[in-house]
């Protein structure tokens, strides 16, 4: 029997294959499909601090080896995550692990520290991906003071283990890395969707909503490798590896990068069943070549 178990930080995963934020829901809309006790863990999609109504549609569009959105964050807010959510969801055989997002440091913080009284709750990710309406709206993920000014923020209130997940619209994603790891993030996630754009030409409009949003799917790969690679070298926190993962041999590229876990992201939403696959794949692949821990092959490269 391989062995599986990875650790981020002090959170224990059986196996390190996990579903990635708004991909999933609640991880209840799957229980029927899915046996979640086999699932690393589960992100659960982004909660903020007040409700969110979202962007208009359309909200997605497919592309060439991947999708586009542009959801917007829908949520009904932290206060009913806590109130009606949790309960639902504290019993599921694995780790739950909400996304916060926010528009103001202040937010961010608010919105941990209200899930940080969620006892079965053992981790959050910090989506710093979000626009900073204090300044021009330009994301707090771009600029390492961005950045450090949310983690810092957030580290104050929350006392179990952080995970920041990293934008790839940057000119250095490793110095961003370096810069969450100094204010105390226990373990980075990346990459959050690249920016991009798609037009409809007969109509002679976008085909989303507010023009651009955010590209997910296996045309992201290739960039998503390269840059845990990159920031696996340049951190000593646990690095969380995301981005066009469809089967098992995708993520063992990204353990292989560095990544110590994996997240899936659009795949779920054309094989409900992919991530107990990615598991299964990964555990005949470790056995095939005679590895006995999933250890073995994190930063083999």
């Amino acid at each position: 029997m391989v062995d599986l178990n990875v650790k981020i930080n002090q959170l224990e995963l059986s196996n390190p294959v996990m579903t990635a934020s708004g991909t999933f829901g609640y991880g209840l809309e799957f229980a029927d499909l899915v046996p979640l006790d086999e699932i690393g863990g589960i992100i659960v999609k982004g909660t903020t601090l007040e409700h969110r109504e979202g962007n208009d549609y359309p909200r997605m569009t497919e592309t060439a080896s991947g999708m586009l959105n542009c959801v917007g964050l829908q949520n009904k807010g932290a206060d009913y995550f806590c109130e009606h959510i949790y309960p639902q969801v504290k019993d599921i055989p694995t780790h739950i692990i909400v996304n916060v997002s926010g528009n103001s440091v202040d937010s961010y913080a608010a919105c941990a520290a209200k899930i940080d009284t969620l006892d079965k709750i053992p981790a959050i990710e910090l989506n710093i991906s979000c626009p900073n309406v204090k300044e021009g709206g330009m994301s707090f993920g771009v600029s390492c003071d961005g950045a450090s000014s949310v983690v810092r923020a957030v580290r104050r209130v929350y006392h179990k283990t952080l995970i920041v997940k990293l934008s790839p619209n940057v000119t250095d994603i490793a110095d961003i890395a370096r810069a969450c790891e100094a204010e105390g993030a226990d373990s980075v996630s990346l990459i959050n969707t690249l920016m991009g754009m798609a037009i409809d030409i007969e109509r002679r409009k976008p085909k989303l909503s507010i023009r651009t949003g955010g590209l997910s799917g296996p045309a992201v790969k290739p960039v998503a490798v390269r840059m845990v690679w990159d920031v696996a070298h340049a951190v000593k926190i646990p690095v969380i590896g995301l981005g066009g993962i469809m089967n098992a041999e995708d993520a063992i590229e990204f353990m292989m990068a560095g990544a110590t876990a994996v997240q899936i992201g659009t795949a779920n939403f054309i094989d409900p069943m992919v991530t107990f696959k990615v598991k299964t794949g990964i555990a005949d692949w470790l056995e095939r070549h005679g590895c006995k821990s999933v250890q073995e092959i994190i930063g083999a490269v």
